[in-house]
């Protein structure tokens, strides 16, 4: 087996095909077809099948790619500890998160600190994430709920209390707050499963037995909202995500702590990275000194 071999095959694989690859990385389709012919003929194995016209990955071919995408990162790492400064004067970093909120600030602080650093974001719910991390596909995770799992390494960063919103002409826009119980039967809009706002949220409605009428279930925030607006029913959000809008209304909730977390996550086993590293000691400075100025 050859590097170049695996090369070839991970970037057909990422690609979607042959001659996107061709195309992407500037390499004859030819080339990419025999050496990925040669790797499947040394091992016996078949990495893509035919399905009508289009080449997709075997079940083997998937496994391939999980460890290749964990070399092929393990390898960008080392070309970028080796090409950067003591100072980090260069280098890039990729963040998953589940929202732009906080992210937002902890990059600001970043690049104030480390302007030759490239960032790059990919937003998703905690799931997809953590899924990203673990395969090696983003450096930094910043998550809203974590269960334990003794492969990450864990900063708490922020809380924020979950509210309800519901449209000005609503019966309960007027209210100063209300209790979960209160919510029994209420017409609601969710957001997707593996949201962290809506996973906090049921916990809490479980608690006190409360079975709201779940009328639709959206994977955006935005949606989320405009269905409100619309008159389709009520929702929740956590305070610190919520975007004012003159159609709206929050509603505390009352008798009850539910809150959103925001946590910054990385693979232990990653943590000595320096670029990883000094993302950490950012977000700590500006956790202790939002929590000192509060």
């Amino acid at each position: 087996m050859r590097y170049t071999q695996l090369r070839s095959f991970h970037n057909v694989a990422n690609a979607g095909g042959f001659n996107a690859a061709a195309e992407a990385y500037n390499i004859s389709q030819p080339t990419l077809t025999a050496q990925i012919g040669a790797l499947e003929h040394e091992f016996g194995v078949e990495l893509f099948v035919k399905r009508g016209r289009r080449r997709e990955l075997s079940d083997t071919g998937r496994q391939l790619l999980t460890i290749t995408t964990r070399l092929f990162a393990e390898e960008a790492e080392a070309l970028a500890f080796l090409s950067e400064t003591r100072e980090l004067r260069t280098g890039r970093l990729s963040i998953g998160a589940v929202g732009p909120f906080h992210v937002t600030e902890m990059l600001a602080a970043f690049n104030q600190a480390y302007p030759g650093i490239e960032l790059a974001v990919k937003i998703g719910n905690s799931t997809e994430v953590l899924d990203d991390l673990a395969s090696y596909k983003c450096d930094v995770a910043v998550l809203a709920y974590l269960d334990e799992d003794d492969r990450l390494l864990t900063v708490p960063y922020r809380r924020h209390p979950v509210v309800v919103f519901a449209r000005r002409d609503h019966r309960l826009a007027g209210r100063s707050s209300i209790r979960l119980p209160e919510l029994e039967g209420e017409p609601m809009i969710v957001r997707e499963q593996g949201s962290t706002t809506r996973r906090a949220f049921e916990a809490a409605l479980a608690e006190t037995g409360t079975k709201p009428r779940l009328v639709m279930e959206i994977g955006s925030r935005e949606a989320v909202r405009e269905a409100v607006i619309r008159g389709l029913g009520i929702s929740y959000v956590s305070e610190a995500e919520f975007v004012p809008d003159e159609a709206l209304t929050l509603i505390p909730i009352e008798g009850a702590e539910v809150y959103t977390y925001a946590h910054v996550v990385v693979l232990k086993q990653r943590v000595t990275g320096r670029v990883i590293k000094a993302f950490l000691d950012v977000v700590r400075r500006a956790r202790d000194a939002f929590d000192t100025g509060r």
